[in-house]
């Protein structure tokens, strides 16, 4: 009877949950690598008890556009999501893609003050919760030309990629091509297009600075990554560990973001090493492309009414309501 009483004080190591994480994008990859910075200190944090595996390359054989849905419906426990790809989803996602909202990652900071609520909603709709997100860096026009006004984009052929971008240079006067990223370059050699819109860290990626010269700060969008888990999964954790990888995502966030900004300068260095050079835009042509792609925040706010308030706010922070 003694030895019967006496065992419940004893503490059994639970076995260790393990979660794998999809993501889409290589091991080499700022956002794996921050993946796997963000695994390994929950397991030492959870003492092994929550053990996150992150799985690159898309291995798992889900799509980027298709993250959300496979953690909402329990196909994987985890996903690092690429926000604007869900926007058939969740047109919410779309904001951070609107032309020229954004200009540099310290109003992104700003913006994401009022929509990270907008968006811990719709992950609770989809049955997840946000752990912690991660801008990419800036986007650059990269072209064959040197463009000092907007008069030098017109009708050059570019590839873009996604509906939101192609309206974007359709209504600055460029000729966009939506071509999957893996027809780039060949679209490039072959003289299909003569720019991309895209990171410097993409450029990169591409070895664009075979085919293209110049690559011009337009900071025109932003997209950011989005870890997250899902809500089955989490009560499958106990609370006080929940708390540790809580805490853990609020504390690794902001490194986290820092290394989106050393990714870019990074990426920079390698283009400009391989023979492009970067261009910063000058004051009036910039005026141009934002007065010319106003409009396309109004027309957000008519396809996704409940994006108006946010955005409102953030623009009213910056003084430009």
């Amino acid at each position: 009877m003694v030895a019967m009483l006496g065992a419940p004080a004893v503490v059994r190591a639970q076995a260790p949950l393990k979660l794998p994480l999809s993501t889409v994008w290589p091991d080499g990859n700022f956002h794996t690598i921050n993946c796997k910075r963000f695994a390994e200190e929950v397991k030492m944090a959870t003492s092994g008890a929550v053990d996150i595996e992150v799985k690159s390359g898309g291995q798992l054989g889900f799509k980027g556009p298709e993250q959300l849905r496979a953690v909402r419906d329990g196909l994987v426990p985890m996903a690092d999501i690429l926000n604007v790809q869900q926007v058939g989803d969740e047109p919410m996602f779309g904001i951070e893609g609107i032309p020229f909202l954004v200009g540099t990652i310290d109003e992104l900071k700003v913006l994401h003050k009022y929509i990270r609520p907008e968006y811990e909603k719709i992950a609770l709709k989809n049955n997840q919760t946000i752990l912690y997100t991660v801008p990419w860096p800036t986007q650059y026009l990269h072209l064959k030309v040197k463009a000092g006004s907007i008069d030098a984009l017109k009708a050059i052929k570019i590839r873009v990629p996604d509906k939101n971008s192609q309206d974007m240079c359709s209504a600055i006067g460029m000729a966009p091509a939506l071509i999957p990223w893996g027809e780039t370059i060949a679209a490039l050699s072959s003289g299909a297009v003569s720019g991309v819109s895209t990171s410097a860290v993409s450029g990169v990626d591409g070895k664009f600075w075979e085919f293209l010269k110049f690559y011009h700060a337009t900071n025109h969008q932003w997209s950011c990554q989005i870890v997250t888990i899902n809500n089955d999964t989490w009560k499958k954790i106990a609370p006080a560990n929940q708390k540790l990888i809580v805490d853990l995502a609020r504390k690794l966030e902001p490194e986290f973001w820092v290394s989106s900004l050393q990714a870019d300068k990074d990426s920079g260095k390698r283009l400009t090493e391989g023979g492009m050079t970067l261009v910063e835009v000058p004051a009036p042509m910039m005026a141009e492309l934002r007065k010319r792609t106003a409009s396309m925040l109004t027309d957000f706010y008519k396809r996704v009414p409940a994006s108006e308030k946010p955005i409102q706010g953030y623009l009213a922070e910056l003084k430009r309501a």
